[in-house]
């Protein structure tokens, strides 16, 4: 078992470092800062990378918000680096602070703070380690859910667990909701146990294996609404992949991209893969029901109601739909892949 700093009393603020990336870690970053009992002495993230059509230099949630704050900001492409160890050692850190970093943390850095580095990770551990838990926790339906502070060690959230704190889904969650509401509990989680952490009254407890699962980096393919699928299903999706990579369907008109969505009984002659009409607006025959298409965008054009949309796409109805309709303009000349935003899918390790 890993066992927490030595028991004592923490006096002056401790120099601490925070790690972090996407927009998951912002809020938590700025209690680090805040928190008269820790001295931020730096801030690291990646570096700004590419976006867009014309290749924009775009950088992280994190590094915006940290040029604001008087800390050195330190953006290693690899963190494994001797330069960006040997860096991060003059910075002299008793106590690490990360959150939705995106890279694997190599052990001379772990070995770097006394206290360790505590990984504040929104899922409750062993469930949803990886590069997207909140994703997962949408599309997966999971009842309830919550964040767990780790103390890191050189596995993917394999750490042992110092504290958790845990909430109901109400089943109507997007992933960015949930994302801003996981921040500020995985902030106030922080702030309620730095007291004992700092003076040694915590003993981390090693992770169950049981119920332990892995997420992955999305990636754009996995946009595609697949019609093999049963419609309640479908609608997670939608929820779960707001605003990356987004939902999709290859239509005879361009790639239709689905912004919000919900689900209803099929009804006869429904063949999974169809665009059915449904009230005044438009749904997806499934496998199990139908997919309303609530709130839906062409390629090149505006978001609007399913119902605005049918009325003028109506020759829509009847086709069938995927990941490349036969005949359709995607098939023909897909859109080359965009960069994915710099907070998208990072690993929260």
């Amino acid at each position: 078992m890993t066992a927490g700093p030595a028991p004592g009393r923490a006096a002056d603020p401790v120099r601490t470092v925070f790690f972090g990336s996407g927009s998951f870690a912002v809020p938590i970053l700025d209690a680090v800062a805040a928190d008269p009992r820790l001295e931020l002495v730096g801030v690291v993230t990646a570096p700004d990378r590419p976006a867009g059509r014309g290749r924009t230099l775009l950088p992280t949630p994190v590094a915006l918000r940290a040029r604001t704050m008087w800390a050195p900001l330190l953006q290693p492409a690899r963190l494994r680096e001797p330069e960006a160890i040997e860096r991060l050692g003059v910075l002299r850190p008793a106590l690490g602070v990360l959150a939705d970093y995106g890279q694997i943390v190599p052990a001379e850095v772990l070995e770097l703070p006394a206290l360790g580095i505590l990984n504040i990770h929104p899922s409750l551990l062993p469930r949803h380690r990886g590069a997207s838990p909140i994703q997962a926790t949408v599309a997966g339906g999971d009842a309830a859910t919550g964040v767990t502070i780790m103390r890191m060690d050189e596995g993917l959230d394999t750490g042992p667990i110092v504290a958790t704190t845990s909430w109901s889904t109400t089943g109507r969650e997007t992933a960015p909701e949930l994302e801003r509401h996981a921040a500020q509990e995985g902030a106030a989680l922080l702030g309620r146990t730095l007291d004992r952490w700092l003076v040694g009254e915590i003993r981390p407890e090693p992770q169950p294996e049981t119920g332990a699962t892995l997420t992955r980096r999305l990636r754009r393919a996995d946009a595609v609404l697949d019609p093999e699928r049963g419609a309640a299903e479908l609608e997670r999706h939608v929820r779960a992949h707001m605003p990356w990579p987004g939902s999709t369907l290859a239509t005879p008109l361009g790639q239709l991209t689905v912004h919000r969505a919900s689900i209803a009984a099929a009804e006869p002659g429904d063949e999974p893969g169809t665009l059915v009409g449904h009230g005044d607006g438009l749904a997806l025959a499934t496998a199990d029901g139908r997919l309303v298409l609530d709130e839906l965008q062409l390629a090149g054009r505006r978001s609007m109601p399913g119902a605005e949309f049918l009325r003028g796409q109506r020759e829509l109805l009847g086709t069938w739909v995927g990941s490349a309709a036969p005949g359709s303009r995607a098939a023909v000349a897909a859109e080359p892949e965009a960069a994915e935003p710099p907070s998208a899918g990072a690993p929260r390790s």
